[in-house]
């Protein structure tokens, strides 16, 4: 789920680069595809959150055009994608490590325990429900803790992870957080969430953005990571009744490079609403990524899908031939 702190993570995205070096070759042709191309991953975030979550990636994957998703560890709903994923092994699934829990009645613990990140626990025994409350208590360290707490667990459950990023944005909420959060991607060799290219939507999303991480692009580069050019996560915002539409008028107006672009697909179960007052846009966003036209559009227009794995094995030929 994203929050009023979307804008923090794009005010440290989307200007990673300065203007002189992203009007050079876009990060999709330095990973092999041509300067024309528009190549974007279609990704669901909040997997393993809920059934109600489970069931509107799956259907958008298999039926859909989603191409990724990630999934929230510490939350219940966890055993059912990793059930899932043992019998679906080439799912592009990455780690949407959770460090908020956000809903009123429907929350979960760290899975490091509160004895050893303290700061990430509120009166409940839960994860503090904002990226404010987060960063205000946690220090860096209990941050780095609780990451590989949920890396350990989906290692445990055989869920493979293709790529992280961060719930809330809470790891783009502070620099030492996102330090933190680099120095993990680049020490396993996994590729993590960082915008280095146009940042077209980036800069739209939050036209007041300063790029106080792009110093960290070459470096995520340089240990062998991708990195993509732009990210779009305003579907968040759109009326249910207008994503599709939306959808379709994004994919005409997509710049060159590769882009992703978030949904919280889900289909609905009887309880999800108690969870959330978002179960309607949730569905909204699973019946566009599952809609003709849009399938239509994408392969009209020539628009290559791609994912985190892909991008990964890329960036390791590129290596190769440098």
């Amino acid at each position: 789920m994203l929050t009023i702190n979307r804008a923090g993570l794009i005010m440290l995205l989307s200007l990673l680069l300065p203007p002189t070096a992203r009007a050079e070759k876009t990060f999709a042709e330095r990973l092999g595809w041509k300067p024309k191309d528009v190549v974007i991953i279609l990704h669901v975030d909040d997997v393993g959150m809920a059934h109600s979550s489970n069931l509107g990636a799956i259907e958008t994957v298999e039926k859909g055009v989603a191409t990724s998703w990630s999934v929230m560890m510490p939350c219940p709903w966890v055993p059912e994608i990793a059930k899932y994923l043992k019998q679906h092994p080439d799912v592009d699934s990455g780690l949407h490590l959770t460090l908020t829990s956000e809903w009123n009645l429907y929350r979960w613990p760290p899975l490091a325990g509160k004895p050893k990140v303290p700061g990430l626990v509120d009166a409940e025994g839960c994860l503090w429900p904002s990226v404010e409350q987060t960063a205000t208590h946690a220090s860096a360290d209990e941050i780095e803790a609780e990451i590989r707490a949920q890396l350990d667990r989906a290692e445990h459950l055989g869920i493979p992870i293709t790529h992280l990023d961060s719930h809330m944005g809470t790891l783009f909420a502070r620099p030492d957080y996102f330090e933190r959060f680099a120095k993990i991607g680049m020490e396993k060799g996994i590729p993590i969430l960082a915008i280095g290219g146009h940042a077209t939507y980036a800069m739209r999303e939050n036209p007041e953005a300063a790029g106080t991480l792009r110093a960290w692009i070459p470096k995520l580069w340089n240990a062998g990571l991708p990195v993509i050019d732009d990210l779009h996560t305003d579907s968040y915002t759109w009326k249910a009744e207008e994503k599709t539409k939306n959808f379709l008028a994004l994919l005409k107006e997509l710049k060159p490079g590769v882009t992703e672009i978030l949904f919280h697909a889900s289909i609905p179960t009887e309880d999800f609403p108690l969870i959330t007052s978002s179960s309607q846009a949730r569905l909204a966003d699973a019946r566009a990524l599952t809609d003709p036209t849009v399938k239509q559009l994408i392969k009209e227009r020539g628009i290559i899908l791609t994912t985190w794995k892909e991008l990964k094995a890329r960036r390791k030929n590129a290596a190769a031939m440098d």
